[in-house]
């Protein structure tokens, strides 16, 4: 899966006309790919990483994209190398808002409809948190960090509904973004040490509203 997102962006590079194919970066060895044995990836994201990497959208600093249908992850390094793909536990909710005040809510409090993973375009990094000690936080206000699968709530099924083969079950956080504990700490946690962005693809907002200037260079 790596090789084939990898062999996309290279194309994808030139469609844009920003740069040219002969400019994409090198592949590394050490690409991780834990998602599911056939699972695609989206036309749309591949388009979209390949336009963060065109245009050094992320200046020089590693990205990843989330596909919220699909329940994805792809990360990048600063260079727009792959580093690695990874199914994710999602906000339980379909929507791309985000309630007002939400940082200040306890978990258990939060509004089912509320519940969601906002999309767009974020700039995070790791920090301290009120209860969790130092996360990698997504977005501060909207209160989205990525975390290793939690198991502290059996009924959840957390680390059952991350190794199923489909995303259908996917959506079950209260709006933050789950990857398996392997891939937290060999990819998000040394790949996102100093900071990056973030670029969440919206599931009913049109990309425009979330991402304009990549609507805008297609």
């Amino acid at each position: 899966m790596i090789r084939a997102v990898f062999g996309a962006l290279t194309l994808t590079f030139a469609s844009f006309g920003i740069a040219s194919a002969k400019d994409a970066p090198a592949q590394p060895m050490a690409a991780v790919d834990q998602l599911p044995r056939g699972q695609e990836v989206s036309g749309t994201v591949i388009k979209l990483a390949g336009w963060a990497v065109a245009t050094k959208d992320s200046q020089g600093y590693p990205f990843a994209v989330i596909d919220k249908k699909a329940a994805q992850i792809l990360v990048f390094d600063g260079e727009g190398r792959p580093r690695g793909a990874a199914p994710v536990l999602i906000g339980s909710a379909v929507g791309d808002h985000t309630a007002p005040g939400i940082a200040g809510v306890a978990l258990r409090e939060i509004p089912g409809r509320d519940r969601t993973t906002p999309a767009g375009r974020f700039v995070g990094g790791f920090g301290p948190s009120v209860d969790a000690g130092r996360v990698l936080w997504v977005d501060h206000d909207s209160a989205v960090a990525i975390h290793p699968t939690a198991t502290d709530v059996p009924a959840e099924k957390r680390v059952e509904r991350l190794a199923s083969p489909t995303p259908d079950d996917n959506r079950v956080t209260h709006g933050c973004i789950n990857v398996s504990p392997e891939f937290f700490e060999q990819i998000m946690r040394p790949t996102f040490e100093r900071g990056g962005v973030f670029y969440i693809v919206p599931d009913e907002a049109p990309i425009a509203k979330a991402f304009p200037e990549f609507a805008q260079s297609r």
